[in-house]
């Protein structure tokens, strides 16, 4: 299930590298002794004194290696997550690959110590070969999962980390709303009030996010007891000591209160599975970073409203009314708080024209999102974007003093500061609307 992959995540940073100490540890401890054993001819034509040099040199170079790295890489995710986002950065440190670099770091440093022992053994001068070339297959692994571990690190550049969080949105996107218009277990929400709340389940404990809500497992609850669930937490909200996370309407009989809270998945943090608000608010946070007077960066403002802008226009084009859900005999057993087409807005784009009003970069951009999207999506999502095509324009005229500039930032233009789309008419209708 996607929680327990969720909760595995958690786990590698520490899991991985003790699987590589311990099993390195174990091998270094019985290999060599069977081989000494049992192969006592199969040697190097490696001198012993060579060996002995090769591997301390190894042992030294690759603790001290693995300190410098893995110092340089802790910098750098800190200095992301102050410049980008805390909550975005995590999920690239969290990153196998980095677990696994210290793991094979840790294991070749472990197995070339060990081989100084076998090196020579009882001054026989010999140096054993399958262990011999082992260390230097450790070696070459550490290379790799060094080339790796640069390139993971390559991820925390801005426009990666926009691809990356994009990636997400989209993806979650797909899984959770179907195509506008086509057949679905969702519908339209009913009037809860004829039914009489018979059961609420609170959440006890500290403060978590609810990460997933297992619908088919909810609906099979209510059409046991023949009752309609409320969900009142939806994906994304922290919950609190005693916060309601759910009403049972109606039923025969109560159901159990632990397989219900099993039902709703809480964790530490917000993850992106049933959440593509996650991934939009991860997006307009690098943006409204970038905006900041400490930073002063509009031009990733505006590659952040790139990856806005598909975003909405996916969304858009799905059926975002998904809140009800029905048994297989066609019964309104579930209802679920999901965001609508207005949240959507007002998440992806408010924060960005508040704290950009005062860049024409930003609001050329923004101008032409909303150009797009309502060229773009169906009529019915078009009366919510000419709001916001009003606010923008009411942003756009108490920001700028000067009639050239409201010209200037009231064009639509898909680079901020490139080739205007409304370079005339439109940009004079803009103007004269906003003096």
């Amino acid at each position: 299930m996607k929680h327990s992959r969720q909760r595995w995540l958690k786990l590698t940073g520490w899991i991985i590298p003790l699987v590589y100490v311990v099993v390195t540890l174990v091998f270094a401890m019985v290999f060599p002794r069977l081989e000494h054993r049992f192969m006592p001819e199969l040697v190097s034509t490696l001198s012993a004194s060579s060996a002995v040099a090769i591997c301390s040199s190894i042992s030294s170079g690759m603790i001290a290696l693995t300190g410098i790295v893995f110092s340089l890489a802790f910098v750098m995710v800190q200095f992301s997550a102050t410049a980008y986002s805390p909550r975005l950065v995590l999920w690239v440190a969290r990153d196998p690959v980095v677990s696994h670099a210290l793991g094979v770091f840790s294991a070749t440093f472990l197995y070339a110590l060990i081989m100084l022992a076998w090196v020579d053994r009882g001054a026989s001068g010999k140096v054993p070969l399958i262990s011999g070339w082992l260390v230097f297959a450790l070696l070459i692994a550490s290379i790799g999962l060094f080339i790796a571990l640069i390139e993971r690190i390559g991820a925390l550049q801005v426009n990666r980390m926009l691809i990356f969080t994009g990636d997400q949105g989209r993806k979650a996107v797909d899984e959770l709303y179907p195509p506008d218009g086509s057949p679905g277990s969702g519908m339209e929400t009913p009037d809860l009030g004829r039914w009489p709340v018979t059961q609420t389940l609170a959440h006890v404990g500290r403060p978590q996010v609810i990460q997933a809500i297992h619908i088919e497992a909810l609906v099979e609850q209510a059409k046991k007891a023949d009752a309609v669930i409320e969900v009142l937490a939806a994906v994304g909200d922290t919950v609190l000591e005693l916060t309601p996370l759910l009403r049972v309407r109606g039923g025969r009989e109560p159901l159990d209160e632990g397989t219900l809270a099993a039902c709703i998945e809480a964790g530490d943090e917000r993850t992106f599975e049933q959440d593509p608000k996650y991934a939009l608010r991860l997006v307009v946070d690098i943006a409204i970073k970038a905006l900041s007077a400490a930073i002063n960066d509009p031009t990733t403002a505006v590659q952040a409203l790139d990856h806005i802008e598909d975003l909405l226009l996916r969304l858009g084009r799905r059926r975002l009314d998904i809140g009800a859900f029905q048994d297989r005999e066609g019964q309104i057993r579930l209802v679920v708080p999901f965001p609508t087409w207005d949240d959507f807005l007002l998440l992806g784009l408010d924060e960005i024209r508040a704290y950009g009003a005062g860049s024409v970069q930003v609001m050329r951009r923004m101008k032409a999102l909303i150009k797009n999207l309502t060229e773009t999506l169906p009529a019915g999502r078009h009366e919510a974007l000419k709001q916001w095509e009003q606010r923008l324009q009411g942003t756009i005229a108490r920001s700028f003093a000067d009639k050239q500039e409201k010209k200037d930032a009231s064009v639509a233009d898909r680079q901020g500061l490139g080739i205007g789309e409304d370079e005339t008419a439109e940009s004079e209708r803009h103007a004269n609307q906003a003096k």
